[in-house]
């Protein structure tokens, strides 16, 4: 558990944290290691004979090590890591860690040996950071030498590097290679400079060239690390604004590696989720076919089926997404709520939409349902196919409807063609020109009027409904039925629903993300829930609780969740800050900010 690391901002494994000893450094950073201001000492290689450097209490010491090539035996890589265990103790340590070893020793800081030679090497760089990352302490951090370009940066932040250096730059520089964060350049083939720093305001390609070489390499050093500085700037502001995952999907087009990592990290789905918050402040742009892949839409369409529990009505009507969100209130959505008119309250409505498969009316708020935006062009992949060919397959598998309607036109159409002959179904379609023509509309609302139906649900049932849905997706199922008991109501209007049993209020619909808001009553009705639950010790907190005051938290608690607080005398609830497993390993931290509290008469936890 570090005391000297504390993680401030996340997004994904990405984060932004800082380091206090001597002087505070700010992560994810660039370092010039012994320098004289430098955090971080390295205490020299073992494959030659260097003075002892002598342990400083405010500063990180990078234990002496050993570095090997990449592909070394298992069995040397154990003994090097063997023999390194016996260092002496000093108060804040350094491990230099071979990408493939299997055993992880106690430290603050893990320095990747070898990592120069992932460079091009996008399943063994992507394989070893998550190995590395999963096999320590959440507040540990992670430095790669000789790794970083303006180019890669982004990537390395997006994987959880957290510490980075100029070598790699100053190099380039010496080899007469000019470095933007769209790829490196050699300078005899540059024409004019794109950069605008000191060095390139000053020169050009040509005058460049004609100087001495100590001085052209110095140059040229100089601008490349400007530029990394430069990017590291932007990657930590896109941290801030929950940009990244767009920002790195942009980069990536750099160099085909790069491309590799991304979509050999997406397919590590567990790391990712378990570091990704819950919702954002910012819009997902789904603009590339890696965006099918993120943590934000796999997450959403697996709650969707798992659960989510559909009304119990007789038909389904199938609609296609709107360009506004949320769809109930874009033009096209308006237009098909006024062709069901009064027998809105005998279907429930599903809305099929890339990325994110299929979205129920109730959850229609929840991000990224809400918050999402792709490019439209009419046209459908066939990986967009499958996904949301997959996705409503499977909600059709766990839900069954005496009636389905398909008010759907072009590819939408041919994804439930395709979907209804895989289920031996038969859907009714009753759009055979736009969806808002008024001859489809008509249809709509005739074959929906000629329909049999058994079963219907007023207005407040449907509200209720909403609520229902919403901590289901939330917590899991089961949480609904617990908060929205019979005595329930719902007032204020649509979007801003208020749960109330009688005088109490249970809970609040926040449409900015399509969450509910728990008070204490409302998390009383969920104190027998399993999930979701964050227990501290004998305290009574305020307006939040660090993490070092977490006894226990549920390891499905990701950022922004929210979550029931209990302590031996002590009721509350609020919002995560930080992921349930990181609660009880970080040192530092905000780990819940408190919306509601009271004492009560609490259990003693085992």
């Amino acid at each position: 558990m570090s005391k000297i690391f504390e993680i401030t901002h996340r997004d994904t494994a990405a984060r932004i944290g800082k380091m206090v000893l001597e002087k505070e450094l700010s992560t994810p950073a660039i370092i010039q290691l012994n320098k004289k201001d430098s955090p971080i000492i390295d205490s020299g290689s073992l494959w030659k004979r260097t003075a002892p450097h002598e342990p400083e209490a405010k500063k990180i010491i990078i234990l002496p090590h050993k570095s090997l090539p990449l592909y070394t035996r298992e069995e040397i890589i154990k003994e090097l890591q063997d023999s390194l265990a016996q260092a002496p103790p000093i108060a804040h340590t350094g491990a230099v860690i071979h990408p493939f070893t299997r055993e992880y020793p106690e430290s603050e800081l893990y320095v990747l040996g070898a990592a120069k030679q992932l460079e091009n090497r996008a399943r063994e760089l992507v394989e070893s950071i998550i190995k590395l990352k999963e096999n320590t302490r959440a507040d540990s951090f992670v430095y790669a030498p000789a790794l970083a370009t303006p180019e890669n940066l982004a990537m390395l932040v997006y994987l959880g590097v957290d510490v980075v250096d100029e070598t790699l730059p100053v190099i380039k520089g010496y080899q007469d290679i000019y470095l933007t964060n769209s790829g490196e350049h050699h300078l005899d083939r540059l024409h004019e400079f794109p950069c605008a720093c000191s060095v390139c305001l000053a020169n050009t390609p040509a005058e460049l060239l004609k100087k001495p070489k100590k001085k052209r390499a110095e140059a040229l050093s100089l601008h490349n690390s400007l530029k990394l500085a430069e990017e590291l700037r932007a990657v930590r502001e896109h941290i801030r604004a929950g940009h990244l995952r767009e920002y790195v999907e942009r980069q990536c087009r750099a160099r085909p590696w790069l491309t590799a990592a991304l979509r050999l990290v997406d397919a590590q789905h567990e790391f990712l989720e378990k570091r990704t918050p819950v919702f954002r402040a910012s819009t997902l742009y789904a603009n590339t076919s890696e965006s099918l892949n993120r943590v934000e839409i796999r997450r959403f369409a697996e709650r969707v089926i798992e659960r989510y529990t559909a009304p119990e009505l007789d038909t389904l009507v199938l609609l296609p997404c709107s360009a506004k969100k949320p769809y109930s209130i874009s033009l096209s959505h308006q237009k098909f709520i006024n062709a069901l008119g009064k027998y809105r309250k005998y279907v429930h409505e599903v809305i099929i939409t890339s990325p994110i498969g299929i979205v129920p009316r109730e959850l229609e708020l929840m991000y990224p349902a809400a918050h999402y935006d792709t490019p439209v062009t009419g046209h459908w992949d066939l990986e967009e196919r499958a996904w949301v060919g997959g996705c409503l397959r499977s909600y059709l598998e766990k839900n069954k409807y005496k009636n389905i309607i398909a008010h759907v036109h072009g590819a939408y159409r041919e994804i439930c063609e395709s979907v209804e002959s895989e289920l031996g179904l038969e859907f009714i379609y009753t759009a055979d020109e736009g969806v808002t023509q008024n001859t489809s509309l008509d249809k709509l609302r005739n074959t929906v009027s000629g329909l049999e139906h058994t079963k219907k649900r007023g207005s407040e049932k449907a509200n209720l409904d909403v609520i229902r849905a919403t901590a289901d997706y939330q917590f899991g199922c089961g949480a609904g039925d617990m908060l929205v008991t019979d005595d329930a109501n719902v007032r204020a209007p649509y979007p801003k629903f208020q749960l109330f049993a009688g005088k109490q209020q249970l809970a609040t619909l926040i449409p900015q993300y399509g969450t509910i808001a728990l008070t204490v009553d409302g998390g009383m009705r969920l104190r027998e829930y399993p999930f979701y639950k964050v227990k501290i010790g004998d305290f009574t907190p305020h307006s939040s609780i660090l993490a070092p005051g977490v006894l226990d938290a549920d390891p499905q608690i990701r950022p922004n969740d929210e979550v029931i607080v209990e302590g031996e005398k002590f009721f509350g609830v609020g919002r995560a800050l930080m992921s349930g497993w990181e609660m009880k390993e970080c040192g530092k931290g905000v780990a819940v900010e408190l919306r509601h509290s009271k004492k009560i008469e609490g259990v003693k936890y085992a």
